[in-house]
């Protein structure tokens, strides 16, 4: 058995259960209660949500340079705590905060977030993670399995790999439809006029300029190139607007000059100049959380009923927590961390063992 190790974040910084399933990343797999594995800088990784903090591990036991990796993933130098703050002065998000905390921007690979949200338009999310996978199966590397799933987990493909001639007839044939064309005539635009390389110095560009550089590319339009300046390049105030942000700025936040049945260039533009007013630097951030809060999947969370709910204190903020969603109490491992007067209760499945920072 493989040994779980501290990352030592509060839920409140980061929910694994949001931040991992609010269409961001495809190729998260649930392989255990709160628990998720991928692959991350060519590693298979497994998190763990617990009370009070994220457990990871991987299957070889090294994790050299994995805390870092996963730091600078879920940039947790960024104190999201004080953004929340700043944030709940509208009286929009202070409605949705409360159930909707720890929602970080990942700082995904910008080869992987590119390619993966080509695949998004017209698109549903188990589609869209069909596609993924099938991208990484066919022209990733197999690196491995873990033993809760008995599916091998891939590296994501390079440009490279996704500029052969035969990968457009290949993907169709695969059920990518339209969008084949774009991803093989994006890597082999990016092959003959850049390298590999290209996307990652994107990030060194203000945000206007790298935006414009990514609308170059087949198969991006504004809300998608946004998407890849939001979750790849280091652009925090990017604001991507669909139908539900679009649908959100008309509903919650009234502006004016929406009424038209499509989401015009001149709409997509105000919309996001209206969140970087209201959200400041880090409006994309916000913005996710108001965007994940109007998911289906997670509308339970916006109802209220007195049956169901009791008061609970986490990490001195006083919530609520619907008692149907509470995870089971079962035996568990008690670990002290840290914090010397502290006690965690870690749920196991079947009990790994955990490692004191």
């Amino acid at each position: 058995m493989t040994t779980w190790h501290c990352l030592s974040v509060k839920p409140e910084e980061l929910r694994l259960d949001t931040t991992l399933n609010c269409g961001q990343s495809f190729r998260w797999v649930n392989t255990g209660d709160n628990q998720w594995t991928s692959v991350l800088s060519g590693r298979i990784i497994t998190l763990r949500q617990t009370d009070d903090d994220i457990l990871y591990r991987t299957p070889d036991d090294n994790v050299g340079h994995v805390e870092e990796v996963l730091r600078d993933y879920f940039q947790l130098d960024v104190d999201l705590g004080e953004l929340y703050k700043q944030w709940r002065t509208d009286a929009n998000f202070e409605k949705k905060a409360g159930r909707f905390m720890g929602i970080r921007i990942l700082r995904q690979d910008p080869v992987e977030n590119l390619f993966t949200f080509i695949c998004t338009s017209n698109n549903n999310i188990q589609r869209i993670t069909t596609m993924v996978n099938k991208l990484c199966q066919h022209y990733g590397t197999e690196i491995g399995t873990i033993y809760e799933v008995s599916k091998p987990f891939y590296t994501f493909p390079t440009v490279a790999r996704l500029a052969h001639e035969d990968v457009e007839n290949e993907l169709r044939q695969l059920g990518f439809g339209y969008r084949a064309k774009y991803i093989s005539q994006t890597a082999r635009y990016i092959m003959e006029h850049h390298d590999e390389t290209w996307l990652r110095g994107l990030r060194n560009l203000p945000y206007e300029e790298c935006r414009e550089e990514l609308l170059k590319l087949a198969g991006v339009g504004p809300k998608v190139a946004d998407c890849v300046c939001l979750m790849s390049m280091d652009k925090p105030g990017a604001i991507p607007v669909d139908t539900h942000v679009w649908q959100i700025a008309k509903r919650d936040y009234k502006l004016s000059g929406l009424a038209s049945k499509t989401l015009t260039q001149k709409n997509y533009l105000v919309i996001g100049d209206r969140f970087r007013t209201i959200f400041g630097t880090h409006a994309g951030w916000a913005h996710s959380v108001l965007f994940t809060a109007d998911l289906r999947q997670f509308e339970h969370r916006l109802i209220s009923s007195e049956e169901t709910k009791s008061n609970v204190v986490l990490e001195g903020t006083k919530r609520e927590v619907s008692q149907a969603r509470r995870p089971k109490k079962t035996a568990g491992v008690t670990v002290f961390d840290r914090y010397p007067r502290r006690k965690r209760q870690i749920l196991e499945g079947k009990h790994g063992i955990v490692e004191k920072k």
